[in-house]
């Protein structure tokens, strides 16, 4: 209570107030030389002062002394109590209450927790308990929810190039990738077999896209091109040119004949599917634009880039709506959360987890210490990240728990240098993962049937969360 009164209230316990407040039945106070009012000399004249806000600009509003709480040289701990309760709250508590976080939300440990019930000065016999005095507890990680672990059961080679992109038709019944040998394979999802390879791209293929509209598959490369394939002639039936440098990626907009690319010219492009006409060059990165990703909902499209920031746009106006500037290092992969209206971005800093629709900041994914190339995720709440390095990490979407991390060997021939992850994904069905890597294979997993909570238990302890803000 002594503490809250000096910082809060210390300033008016002892301030003269103006002279036409001041009600006098002696002789008039001096004033110093600054023109500031000095204490009466308490010689038996009774002075009865108005207590007002230590602000001259506008005065806070003046709170009447009552017999009880009349104010010699040092208040009685009585008339503190009495003018602490009485007084207004000051600026700094309105205004650190009004920025505080809801309860809803992350919180970081370290913050100052300024705000504090109405209830937190508890008097008891005289004693003055503030319960901002005490030790909060800090959060803890809820207990993750329990995911069978992965395993490799399949490993498809063809390509002569690093495999750069990879994509599962709607139907689930065959995949298909790119890769740096300029090719792009058609594969069939069950049994593995090359089913067709098409050429025209003329440099690295970094991104291929099935429809889910119209059947055409959509691809995209370092030599700038942006093609449409029609999967019914298996040729390119349109070009997209627009781009000034290699196009990174490319997604396709889930319920308008939109595409979406993003390239190394520092730009993403919406294009008309139908007409190939640009309708939006997004403009405001400043280093190339790695991934980009499109959704129903607003905002309907975000992208990563090298120069570290995220933003999402308005589709409609071609204009970003919120840029995010918490990632210290290249955002190179970004996805969507199949369910939840949040989304997770991948960077060699950390895996941050965001809100939508303004990108509320909800937690880091620390540990996976690599260039993070891709981001997947499924409806269970399985997210994959997979790195520069040729590792894999599993993560459970809602708590951050890493809880498989894969390595897995490189082809044979190959250097174990060439261990790396470029691109990876879910199929339909959600059973299967599929990777595409510097080994130039496709590597496919799936979950474990015969693991149980018993046999793979979550190595988990209620340990307090580091939540960094950046």
């Amino acid at each position: 209570m002594a503490i809250k009164l000096r910082n809060e209230y210390g300033p008016v316990l002892h301030m003269p107030t103006s002279k036409e407040n001041l009600k006098e039945k002696g002789p008039q106070n001096a004033s110093d030389s600054y023109g500031h009012k000095q204490y009466p000399a308490n010689q038996g004249q009774e002075v009865e002062y108005l207590v007002t806000g230590t602000h001259p600009y506008p005065p806070g509003p003046g709170v009447a002394l009552t017999a009880d709480t009349k104010i010699q040289r040092m208040p009685s701990e009585s008339a503190a109590q009495s003018l602490a309760v009485a007084l207004p709250t000051s600026q700094a508590r309105v205004d650190a209450n009004r920025s505080a976080p809801a309860g809803g939300e992350y919180r970081h440990p370290g913050a100052s927790d300024r705000s504090q019930p109405a209830g937190a000065v508890v008097m008891d016999g005289g004693n003055a308990k503030n319960s901002a005095l005490m030790a909060k507890k800090a959060p803890t990680m809820p207990k993750p929810q329990w995911h069978p672990p992965w395993k490799l059961y399949r490993v498809i080679s063809g390509h002569l190039g690093w495999v750069r992109c990879i994509a599962v038709e709607p139907g689930n019944q065959w995949f298909v990738t790119g890769s740096a040998d300029r090719t792009i394979k058609i594969w069939d999802l069950a049994s593995g077999k090359l089913k067709l390879s098409l050429t025209g791209h003329i440099s690295t293929v970094r991104g291929v896209i099935v429809s889910t509209r119209s059947p055409y598959l959509f691809s995209c490369g370092e030599d700038k091109q942006v093609k449409c394939w029609d999967l019914e002639y298996n040729k390119v039936i349109r070009h997209y040119h627009g781009h000034l440098s290699a196009v990174y990626g490319l997604d396709l907009h889930p319920t308008i004949d939109v595409l979406v690319t993003c390239s190394r010219d520092s730009t993403a492009r919406i294009w008309d599917v139908r007409t190939k006409a640009s309708v939006h060059t997004l403009s405001g990165h400043t280093n190339a634009v790695a991934t980009v990703r499109c959704q129903a909902a607003e905002p309907q499209i975000i992208t990563g880039s090298h120069d570290t920031t995220i933003r999402l746009w308005d589709l409609v106006a071609g204009k970003t709506r919120v840029t995010l500037t918490n990632h210290k290092k290249s955002v190179r992969a970004v996805v969507l959360h199949p369910r939840h209206y949040t989304f997770a971005s991948g960077s060699p800093d950390n895996i941050k987890q965001w809100k939508f629709p303004d990108g509320s900041f909800i937690q880091n994914l620390s540990g996976h210490n690599a260039i993070i190339n891709t981001l997947t995720v499924n409806s269970d709440g399985v997210l994959v990240s997979g790195a520069d390095n040729g590792t894999m990490h599993l993560w459970d979407w809602r708590t951050g728990y890493n809880f498989q991390r894969v390595h897995a060997a490189v082809q044979p021939g190959s250097l174990d240098s060439e261990s790396g992850i470029f691109a990876c994904a879910f199929d339909q069905s959600e059973s299967r993962l599929l990777t595409a890597e510097a080994d130039k294979t496709i590597k496919v997993y799936r979950e474990d049937d015969t693991a149980t909570e018993e046999t793979h238990p979550v190595s988990w302890k209620p340990e307090i969360i580091k939540r960094k803000r950046f």
